[in-house]
């Protein structure tokens, strides 16, 4: 009888380790990663490589953060489309009617003048964004933020006072619209008693403003500028990289009081403010920033538990 007992003993504490064991495991639950996507013109095409990494990865950031060209697609990802989706978009965009960017710049900086067949100079821009707005808009159902899979943040500026407008709640195409009204490109978006304009103006990295995650990922689009061969630059060189020189400044100034966990700033070398015509090119630049991105993912800890154990 003792011998049974013993056995059954042993058995029941058998099956205890093992459902430990198994609970364990469950709890082990992913980090919550929260992706901050920056300004940069067509630069920001760079983003779709970066996404290309969660996605081989299995990875899917909890929430994302976006500013001008980061807001849109961050937008197209947090209402459910791929990366690929979004890098076909881009293509077809580039090939139609619609993009009034491919003619604006020449490859050395002149501008197009043909092409400027949109200027409103009553409206203070050369461009409206409405027909891009519109073409994007397209592609998914979500007019809300939340009818989004995730939480998502987009920055514009009220052109008045200078400070950052935050959205994360309400209607979700008049701040995407605002996010990227570039000055001097496009027009302002009037929303209540406020007028906004490019969110680059005041947070172009906003890594700042994800709530509820374990590890900050940021990815860096702004432009570097190169040197013109008579030493000086055009009238659209300054009209455009000065605000570019503005943004690199918010955005070091950000990272000393908001270091990120991980900061990617991909190498995109001849690639000028409106090259949205180019994103193929610009995905395959961004190819040795998406390697570092990775490398440095699978070097974060695996567990939520492994991020409170190292916090003690």
């Amino acid at each position: 009888m003792n011998r049974n007992y013993r056995s059954t003993r042993r058995l029941f504490a058998a099956f205890l380790l093992a459902s430990n064991i198994a609970v364990a495991e469950d709890a082990c639950e992913p980090p919550r990663i929260g992706l901050a996507l920056g300004s940069g013109g067509a630069g920001g095409l760079a983003h779709i490589a970066m996404l290309e990494v969660f996605e081989t990865m299995q990875i899917e950031p909890a929430a994302v953060a976006g500013t001008s060209i980061g807001a849109i697609i961050a937008t197209l990802h947090a209402a459910g489309l791929e990366s690929g989706q979004i890098q076909q978009l881009f293509r077809e965009f580039g090939e139609s009617a619609l993009n009034p960017f491919s003619g604006l710049l020449t490859d050395n900086g002149a501008p197009g003048w043909r092409e400027l067949v949109e200027i409103d100079l009553a409206n203070g821009s050369f461009i409206d964004a409405s027909g891009f707005i519109e073409f994007i808009a397209e592609r998914f159902d979500a007019r809300s933020f939340a009818e989004l899979d995730k939480p998502l943040v987009i920055v514009a500026t009220d052109y008045w006072s200078g400070e950052a407008q935050v959205f994360r709640t309400g209607e979700l195409l008049t701040p995407l619209k605002a996010s990227m009204a570039v000055p001097g490109l496009f027009a302002p978006v009037a929303l209540g008693d406020k007028l906004l304009i490019d969110g680059g103006a005041s947070n172009p990295l906003p890594l700042d403003l994800l709530e509820d995650v374990d590890f900050v990922v940021a990815i860096d689009v702004s432009g570097t500028r190169r040197e013109a061969r008579d030493g000086k630059p055009n009238i659209t060189d300054l009209l455009f990289s000065t605000f570019e020189i503005m943004q690199q400044s918010i955005v070091r100034e950000k990272a000393e009081h908001a270091s990120p966990d991980i900061y990617i700033k991909p190498e995109l070398p001849g690639i000028r403010l409106l090259h949205f015509d180019r994103v193929d090119r610009v995905v395959e630049l961004a190819g040795a920033g998406a390697g570092k991105l990775r490398a440095e993912l699978e070097a974060l800890p695996g567990c939520r538990n492994e991020i409170r154990n190292d916090s003690r």
